[in-house]
């Protein structure tokens, strides 16, 4: 029985899904450097979950970066309950350390395709708005159940953005690098992974 295009089309589509979220998993333990509670730069990790969000739009990088949130948390980040008491703080360490906040980078590729005819800049923004969004997670997060650290600090809401933002700001500049220098090269736009041509 031949197969449909459709199926070939989803096939293609969970198959390539799947290597991009390995592909950011393997990338996630290439630290470039970690902070005591959680949190580090990694080399491109996030660059995978924002081109599915691009190619795929919306729903499809929403799904795909809670995923690899889950992933992350299962594979790295078990240890962290240990640190917060509490059904609450569990749900919040659930969602906004890992679900939502990686959920963001996909919800930050899709946003600008449509809007922005430029490849380049639209995987850029999108990097960036995802960072921005997965920052924001992290310090709810912070301030909620991580604020017992914050000795020495100002107060929690500064301790927050100065401990979480120390890492992101440096993650989102990585990543925007990353989808920028691909976009340059590849069309992402296409079924199939292309070099894009010279003008």
């Amino acid at each position: 029985m031949a197969q449909t295009k459709s199926t070939i089309n989803t096939t293609r589509k969970l198959t390539e899904t799947a290597i991009m979220l390995a592909l950011a998993v393997a990338l996630s333990y290439v630290q470039i450097f970690s902070l005591p509670m959680g949190g580090s730069v990694t080399l491109f990790s996030q660059v995978p979950i924002i081109i599915i969000g691009y190619r795929y739009g919306f729903k499809w990088g929403s799904l795909t970066g809670i995923i690899y949130g889950l992933l992350e948390m299962l594979l790295q980040g078990l240890g962290n309950f240990a640190y917060v008491k509490g059904i609450g703080a569990y749900l919040i360490l659930i969602l906004a350390d890992y679900v939502l906040a990686f959920m963001a980078l996909g919800i930050g590729g899709s946003l600008f395709k449509k809007a922005v005819k430029n490849q380049a800049v639209a995987l850029g923004l999108g990097a960036f708005v995802g960072s921005a969004l997965r920052f924001v997670c992290h310090f709810v997060s912070g301030v909620t159940i991580w604020g017992e650290y914050a000795d020495g600090w100002q107060s929690v809401w500064a301790y927050s953005a100065g401990y979480n933002g120390s890492y992101m700001a440096a993650e989102a500049a990585i990543s925007v690098v990353g989808v920028v220098l691909l976009a340059l090269v590849l069309d992402f736009n296409q079924v199939d992974l292309k070099k894009k041509k010279k003008n």
